[in-house]
Parts: C-alpha cells; structure tokens; sequence
C-alpha cells in the first residue's frame, strides 16, 4: 500500500509517501516555495515524495490528510447556537473546509492527473498522536497532542499500545493552551506565525512576577484538562483575520482589550524590551508548564507507563518537554522532528494504515528525509559558477577522503570560523540537524555575537544550540538520554557550563541534539574530530539560512554563503573557502 500523506491549508504545509508501512520521504512546502511556514497546497511537496519514491499519482492507493469536516459536529453545532458567533467567524471557517474538501481537485490541477485511490480525512489530533506514538520506539505509552486548534479540539491524551491508539480525552474550542501561548506572544510584540520559540528564549532572562495574574486567563481542570477565561480572548466570537492560502500564515491578534487592562498596553513590534516584557515571558512560560505538568500528573497514574509520546504544536517547547523527567514519573520521552501541523501529514499516513489493522514496522530515529544532492549536480554547480566563487575571493577543493574533509573542517571550527554544512537529504521538521547547518566553536564566548554579525542578525536572547556525540550527553549535561531532534532542553552540568559558554543560556541549559553514528556517519565523525582536537563532544549549531527557509537545493546553500561572511561551505565532498575578506 502506498499512502500520500498530506498537511495542506494551514502553516507549514507538507507532504510524506509512506510504502507498506514504512516512511521514504517527507518535506515541508517552504522548503521548495522559499517563504517561511508556507500555507497552502502542498502541491511541491507532493512532487518530491512522489519522485523519491519512484512512483506517479496513479500508483498512490491512498491520500490521507489531517483533517475531518465530520469531527466533533455536535459538539461545533451546540457552540454557534449556544454564542451566536459574528457572522465573519463563521464564513472564515466554511471557506477553510471547502478548501479541504477539494483536495482531490488540487491533486489534479497542481500535481497531475491519474489519482485513482481513496481519499481519507483523518481527524486532526488523531493525526497528531499518530504521529508521535506510531513512529516511536514505544509499544506502549501515553500519547498527548495540544496545540491551537484542529477539527474543534485544541489537546487530546490516549494511550497507545502496539499500533492502537485509545483516546481518553480532549479539550475542544475555544479553550486551547496554544491559543494562550500565541495571544501572549503577539502580546509581546512578536506578531509572526511561528514566533512562540522567542517568548521561550526571553524567559529565562525574566523573573515569574506576572503569574498570578496569567493563573486568571488559564484555569486548571480536576479531569487534567484546562480552561481560558475567554473575557480575555476574540477567537471565540470575532472573525479574527487568518491567511492560510498561498503564501505567509497569518493570524489577527487573538487576545482582547481585556488582556491589555490586565497587564497594560501591548509591546510595540519594535518597542525595546523591558524587563516588564522579560519577567511576562518567564511568567507565560511557568503558566504553560503549569497546565502542560497537570495534565502529564493526572494521566500518567491511570496509565502506569513511563514512557511519553508528544505531537501538536505546542511539543515544540522543548524547555517544558526537557523538564519532564524531573518533574514527573515518566522516564522516556519521545518528539518527532516535526511535531508541529507539519507532522501531522506522517500521523495522518500512518493512523490510516494501523486503522487497517497493519503492525508496526517503522521507528523514526532520524529525520533525513527530504531531498539530498547528487554528486553530478554539486559537480556541475561548482564548475558552473567557479569563476564567480573565485571572483569572491574563494577557493575551491576536492576531497576524496572522508576522513581529511572532516579534520580539515574541525580545525576551521576550532580556528573560530563560521561552516555551512550541506550534506545528505535534508531534515525533516524545523532544526537544522546536521545535514543543512551552520557550525560555530561551542567554546567561543563571542560565537553568537560573530554568528549574528556574519548571517543571522537575530535577537540577541536567543540562544544557539548544541550538537551532541550521543556517547558523550552524560559528561557534559544533568541527564543523559537520545534526543535526536533537537526537542528537548537539559541543565549543561554547571561545571562544564564556562568551557561551552556559546551554547549555554542564561539560565544554563542547552536546547541538545545527540548525534549518533548509526544515523548521521559523517556529521558524528566531523564532531569526534573536533572533540579528538580539543576535548569538547560537541559543535554549535544552527539552522543554515538567513532569514528564509532552511536551505534545501546546491544552488541555495552556494548563494546563502556567497552573500552572507561565511568563512568555509562544506558541500558533499567539495569545500570552498574564504581566501581574503
């Protein structure tokens, strides 16, 4: 059976070909489009996993996709006789199921004819907790998803065991705890789709002063669910603007006057930060692990398990994921690398093929499955543009060992420079996790500074993080377990914390990936190199872009370190480098 597996109509759109069972391909649609978390049809995306796999429309038995207009009608029907919601409010929402309705009509006009199979809407955090419980190493543990919203529900818990999933629970519209972190964080001046990973970086330079108040807009349940005082929201009743085709995700401020008489006037986009702004961001940060923690304590003694599996937007806050160990009975964590609507393609794919009674076959310990360069094409963009390289100031060399490419390139580290990394097939989800990275010296306390200065130009709170020899996490960090997407935040052990002040945040944690030579051979043996020269298991990391999508073709990684200061562009087996600056 071949399942196309589909995101489409919202932020990060994305597409997967799952074959009897087992992932060949995923990619996120702005990889292809250039334009962050693009919305739309994934039509793209589409086109590379069709082509990984080697097959056309025609072969496809199935479209799963992750969502269903038929979910939780009753519930949706009481609520617009019950609130009588702005007629705006409503329309926003037919015009978004009717887009989803058409899937089978994009298909044939965006991607081609000769789809003959099933189409297969899969309920929205069904899909979710697919996909973190079914492409995990677990047979049996509690599975949560919360996020915004999705098919009127905003969080679902189940317990999975083998390849079934039962649902226990959920929270439905308008209650949500994304809905919370987001309006907080437009509140907080940042206004993008996506922006909720700033107000987590902000935090730690804050202090919890503003928890009290924040406790009256998130009222915590006895079932282990969760409220918001809605006097302090307008998703509820107003038609507040969202963009979800063809282009940038946007969404109207969600929170109410009300928010502002509680806690004074919204932050200004480019107001500068106060320490007023800090302390809230702390105190937005302690309210979700609040709720995120109450749920985790209630669930996990009816299930006994020790093992955890998150999906839905908000298991992206890896400082809450990163703390669970400590702060609850469960031992083993698991969050795929895209967690976020973009996985929700994979759980759509994988919950139809486990409802036909299929077993598990499939672990996801690594996320390169987008697409990868041949050698022929890095060759011919190399030969093609090397005058231009050398006009640049920048030479160009071939390297037929591995071994050479990888010390040559960890001295550069270790000397301070600045490596785009272009390997492999690219990542799937939002990190960088070796294979489309930009490298620094961990060891360097002006690293996020020279970074900013060269490339990133980012907010200077935010931190960098590192990339982990998986033998080496329980040297250098409070607890030792996989993390192999960059999901999870850990205390770097305090005295380790001065010699890696690069990737050590205010608070003294570090946002890990471990790297695993079984996964990703020649990033590991780049990092054993480094730590061979200098005695430190791990390199800094960073998404290799500048402000865009991370960079997915040749052309993009040559052109992205051609404008930026790049020192070296490590690409296959070739290196360019600065000769003069």
């Amino acid at each position: 059976m071949i399942i196309l597996g589909l995101n489409a109509f919202h932020g990060d759109s994305s597409a997967c070909l799952v074959r009897d069972g087992k992932l060949v391909a995923a990619a996120e649609e702005e990889r292809f489009r250039r334009i962050k978390h693009w919305a739309g049809f994934p039509a793209q995306a589409i086109a590379y996993v069709l082509r990984e796999a080697g097959v056309t429309l025609a072969d496809v038995d199935v479209v799963a996709y992750n969502q269903d207009n038929r979910a939780n009608m009753l519930r949706k029907l009481a609520f617009v006789a019950r609130t009588r919601p702005n007629p705006g409010f409503v329309l926003d929402r037919l015009r978004n199921r009717g887009k989803r309705a058409s899937i089978a009509d994009f298909l044939a006009h965006e991607v081609g004819p000769g789809f003959k199979g099933v189409m297969a809407p899969i309920e929205h955090h069904r899909a979710h907790l697919s996909s973190a419980f079914h492409v995990s190493p677990f047979r049996d543990a509690t599975v949560i998803s919360v996020d915004g919203f999705g098919d009127f529900s905003s969080a679902a818990w189940a317990r999975g065991s083998e390849s079934k999933i039962d649902i226990e629970g959920r929270v439905f519209f308008p209650h949500s705890l994304g809905v919370f972190y987001q309006a907080l964080t437009q509140y907080l001046g940042f206004p993008h789709y996506g922006d909720e990973y700033k107000v987590m970086g902000l935090a730690p330079y804050g202090a919890p002063t503003q928890v009290a108040k924040l406790r009256d807009i998130v009222k915590l349940k006895n079932d282990g669910s969760f409220a918001l005082n809605l006097r302090y929201f307008r998703h509820h009743k107003e038609g507040v603007p969202y963009q979800w085709g063809g282009g940038i995700p946007m969404v109207g401020d969600l929170f109410s006057g009300a928010l502002e008489e509680l806690l004074g006037p919204q932050r200004g986009k480019d107001e500068q930060l106060r320490q007023s702004h800090r302390d809230l961001a702390r105190s937005v940060q302690a309210i979700y692990e609040e709720a995120f923690f109450h749920l985790l304590d209630t669930v996990q003694p009816r299930h006994g398990t020790t093992s955890i599996a998150l999906a839905g937007g908000c298991a992206n806050n890896s400082v809450a994921n990163g703390k669970i160990r400590r702060r609850t009975a469960y031992t083993r964590v698991y969050v795929q690398s895209a967690a976020g609507d973009a996985g929700g393609a994979i759980g759509a794919a994988f919950a139809h093929w486990h409802a036909a009674g299929n077993a598990r076959s499939f672990v996801m310990d690594h996320a390169y499955w987008g697409p990868s360069a041949p050698v022929e094409a890095i060759t011919a963009l190399l030969t093609e543009r090397a005058p231009a390289i050398t006009e640049a100031g920048c030479a160009i060399s071939h390297f037929e060992d591995e071994a050479a490419l990888c010390d040559h390139t960890a001295s550069a580290i270790a000397d301070g420079k600045v490596i785009g990394w272009f390997q492999g097939r690219m990542e799937w989800g939002p990190r960088a996790l070796g294979n489309r990275s930009i490298l620094g010296d961990p060891r360097r306390a002006d690293m996020k500074d020279i970074l900013n200065l060269k490339i990133k130009r980012r907010e200077s709170f935010r931190p960098f993080a590192p990339s982990v020899l998986a033998e080496g996490v329980a040297d250098w960090f409070e607890e030792d377990d996989t993390v192999p997407f960059m999901m999870q935040v850990f205390q770097i052990r305090e005295d380790k914390r001065a010699r890696i002040p690069a990737v050590t945040h205010i608070d003294g944690s570090g946002r890990l990936q471990t790297v695993h030579a079984a996964t990703n051979p020649r990033y590991h043996r780049l990092i054993a190199a480094f730590c061979d020269m200098t005695g430190v298991p791990m390199v800094l990391n960073t998404s290799f872009n500048e402000n865009e999508p991370v960079v997915c073709e040749p052309h993009e990684a040559l052109d992205c370190f051609l404008r930026t200061r790049m020192d070296l562009l490590v690409i296959g087996d070739w290196i360019i480098e600065r000769t003069s600056t």
